[in-house]
């Protein structure tokens, strides 16, 4: 108990004080974790309005495929990336292994089906009156594209928001695909989890201190747009 309690004591002395490596690591967290989740918007609201406003064979298939990767194990986005990746692998030439450029790519992979999915969600909610009325107006596809996206840009930016969260916590492909490397690849989960086990309790807690407020600000920012 009185270790615990020295651990955050210590811990919360590295946040008051702005400790430099937990700053450091905290900053590449959201820098790693942002880019993949911005990326993966670009990607995924185009693709997510052009699966939902288009009908073809295997439609249904496909989006009951795509929800069922929201629970992919990122373990396994790990392996993945790791065979592609390494110097044996058919993508060895790139030499982006245990880089921040393959963590964002594994984060990249491991959010696009809930990013898919949630935009799917989201256009779904629209009421079909605003498409049939733009249409009735002239509207080309992309403009009533673009208006259905305006009309659902809450629950949109939701699953954004959701895809940021399931990105910053992971654990299991940041660590496989990133190495853990100091001053490199070290971010707040994988840090949390090594130092942790090597008993160095005071940089885990404070770093779980920053996770949970993160946390919190992802889940305040929900209940905003839930309310909107």
């Amino acid at each position: 108990m009185t270790e615990i309690w020295d651990g955050l004591t210590k811990a919360v002395q590295l946040l008051i004080s702005f400790d430099p490596q937990l700053m450091e690591i905290a900053w590449r967290s959201l820098g790693i974790s942002g880019t993949a989740c911005l990326l993966a918007s670009l990607i995924c609201l185009p693709l997510g309005s052009l699966i939902h406003f288009h009908h073809f064979r295997g439609k249904r298939a496909l989006i009951n495929i795509i929800q069922t990767l929201f629970v992919m194990p990122t373990v396994l986005v790990g392996l993945f990336l790791l065979v592609l990746l390494s110097r044996a692998g058919p993508l060895g030439f790139f030499g982006i292994l245990f880089t921040p450029t393959a963590m964002v790519i594994g984060q990249m992979i491991l959010i696009t089906p809930l990013l898919l999915g949630l935009t799917i969600s989201a256009l779904s909610g629209v009421s079909r009156e605003i498409v049939d009325t733009a249409i009735s107006l002239g509207a080309s596809s992309s403009q009533t594209i673009w208006l259905v996206l305006k009309e659902a840009r809450y629950a949109v930016l939701a699953a954004v928001i959701m895809g940021f969260a399931r990105a910053i916590s992971e654990v299991g492909c940041a660590l496989m695909v990133g190495g853990n490397i100091r001053g490199a690849t070290r971010v707040i989960t994988t840090v949390i989890s090594l130092e942790a086990g090597k008993g160095n309790l005071e940089l885990a807690i404070a770093l779980g201190i920053i996770l949970l407020f993160l946390a919190l600000v992802i889940n305040i920012a929900l209940n905003r747009l839930q309310q909107r």
